[in-house]
């Protein structure tokens, strides 16, 4: 069996994200479950909904990405109480003038400085990922939330709380098999 290839979307447009480095971790540790490729979404221009005939070639080219893609990682900090609006633009792009989230696997992620990592973020994600247009079929039951990720991370950029590690191992190894058996989405 080959492993999967996924697309991880760092889920803002900051410079500095530890969502990024969460994605980035992902990548280096778990070579062995799946080839996971961090794209990010800075150069995505606000959604326009007069150029969805002609969108940039920014959102045309993280399309095809994402189509080709046999499942997609999403990890979203948390910005008053939802995702950040730089990543529900680039949803809007993607639910509009493409569709490339359409019964394809998503895994939803996220670090928070707080205490309760990015619980109502992740909820709202899920929402927009069931949406008409969208039709994601996202990973149930396995939520990845970091709280207090100052303290989670080294310099080097590595995960450095080992029942983070595992438990991250284990939803990934989840996400695999999930994405594996090619889900159907049920939205209207």
């Amino acid at each position: 069996m080959t492993k999967p290839h996924f697309i991880a979307l760092v889920g803002t447009n900051a410079d500095f994200s530890y969502n990024r480095i969460l994605l980035q971790f992902m990548s280096r540790t778990f070579t062995e479950q799946a080839e996971i490729e961090v794209r990010e979404i800075a150069d995505i221009p606000l959604f326009n909904e007069n150029q969805m005939k002609n969108p940039p070639v920014s959102v045309t080219a993280l399309s095809a990405a994402i189509d080709a893609a046999d499942g997609v990682i999403i990890a979203s900090p948390e910005y008053d109480h939802a995702i950040p609006a730089a990543l529900k633009s680039v949803l809007e792009w993607l639910s509009s003038a493409t569709h490339p989230f359409k019964n394809k696997p998503v895994m939803v992620v996220g670090t928070s400085y707080g205490v309760q990592g990015t619980v109502r973020a992740q909820t709202n994600l899920r929402q927009v990922l069931d949406a008409p247009g969208v039709q994601a079929c996202v990973l149930p039951g396995n939520e990845f939330m970091l709280p207090t990720v100052k303290d989670k991370f080294d310099q080097q950029g590595q995960l450095v709380d080992d029942r983070s590690v595992s438990f991250l191992g284990q939803c990934l190894e989840n996400f695999v098999q999930f994405a594996a058996i090619k889900p159907v989405s049920v939205s209207a």
